[in-house]
């Protein structure tokens, strides 16, 4: 089964920080872009952090420009979300995703998703 799932997600406290783990099955994800949406409550869900397969570009929200990172081990199948200093208003669900588009708005397959709360 083709599928993205997502982990590390829970309540961290404001200045803290998270990783969050996306694990690929079915396909190897090293051979597509990947990125990371989310969706806080009330709001419509909006990419964060996108990276191109086909040219090595990166887009970062601005809200999260300089706090996030995204990584991977591909002998894991696997790629991760580095957050560092959270936020309250980074209190949201998580979605990673495979083959964003450039404008990190639309994707090929998503996630589950995971939940991630921060207390002020």
């Amino acid at each position: 089964e083709v599928q993205l799932v997502e982990s590390g997600g829970g309540l961290v406290q404001a200045g803290g920080s998270l990783r969050l783990s996306c694990a690929a099955s079915g396909f190897i994800l090293d051979d597509y872009g990947i990125g990371w949406f989310r969706q806080a409550p009330g709001k419509e869900r909006e990419g964060i952090l996108c990276v191109s397969k086909s040219d090595g570009s990166t887009y970062y929200a601005n809200s999260v420009k300089g706090r996030f990172t995204i990584s991977s081990d591909n002998a894991k199948n696997t790629v991760y979300l580095q957050m560092n200093s959270l936020k309250p208003e980074d209190t949201a669900v998580y979605y990673c995703a495979a083959e964003p588009d450039l404008g990190c708005q639309t994707y090929m397959l998503l996630g589950q998703g995971t939940q991630v709360t921060v207390s002020s």
